[in-house]
């Protein structure tokens, strides 16, 4: 099977861990503190993969300045990015509970979610296409942290859009059209960084690894905190130290 549809199909199966998340919340009686200390676990998960695969990676094959460079402009574009987003309404796209507006309430805010739950989840598949390039296959720790976090995410921010108001047409469009999306994601990044010097998929790579850790720190940890108060940093260690365990076994 040729390294581009690998990349598109695990793309597509870590974004399906959203419409997983988001069903479940729908169809099912999930109670706020569960959905929460998922999120945490999640987190936990990503930052290990972050730390151990993502950033010591892209230094080890592209250099400390591409992957520095890479990593800040992450972090910065995503912030931009998510700030012109909070102000249309987009700021709660992963609560649980009351704090997502309705349409009714904020003008626009439902297309403003849907957008903000893309730039959560594109960097991440982007990521999974460039981890297939070294050869190796895919890269399961990522993989793994990928699935386990969007788990949450779908669950947790379908919660709370079914709680403003949206139809489940709304809700299972939303996450389908991002899953869709990640798997393209992951396909073009490996087809567009095919043959690409090492200094520039270290960048890429950071610059991935940068919008990931800004999404987790700004959106998934204040969610899980709220529910699991002063367990979050336990639950967040335990999926920490999970995924590393899985990396260096694998």
């Amino acid at each position: 099977m040729p390294i581009w549809l690998q990349a598109g199909l695990w793309g597509l199966f870590a974004g399906g861990a959203l419409v997983i998340g988001a069903a479940v919340a729908w169809f099912l009686p999930v109670r706020p503190r569960i959905v929460a200390g998922v999120m945490a676990f999640g987190a936990g998960v990503l930052i290990s993969a972050l730390a151990f695969d993502l950033v010591d990676e892209a230094e080890t094959g592209g250099g400390l300045a591409p992957t520095v460079i890479g990593f800040l402009a992450g972090a910065l574009v995503y912030v931009a990015a998510n700030v012109a987003l909070d102000r249309r309404g987009a700021r709660h796209r992963k609560r649980s509970g009351d704090q997502q507006p309705s349409e009714q309430e904020q003008q626009g805010s439902g297309a403003a979610i849907a957008v903000g739950a893309l730039l959560d989840g594109v960097p991440e598949s982007v990521v999974l296409g460039l981890s297939l390039l070294s050869g190796d296959g895919v890269g399961v720790a990522v993989l793994a942290a990928i699935f386990i976090s969007n788990l949450p995410e779908g669950l947790s921010s379908a919660a709370g859009m079914r709680r403003s108001g949206r139809g489940a047409g709304y809700v299972f469009g939303v996450w389908g059209a991002i899953a869709v999306a990640s798997g393209l994601a992951g396909l073009l990044g490996s087809v567009l960084l095919q043959g690409a010097s090492p200094a520039l998929i270290a960048t890429i790579t950071a610059v991935a690894a940068g919008a990931i850790l800004v999404m987790v720190a700004d959106t998934m940890i204040p969610e899980a905190f709220e529910r699991t108060h002063v367990y979050t940093g336990l639950i967040a260690t335990i999926g920490f130290i999970l995924a590393f365990t899985i990396d260096r076994m694998g």
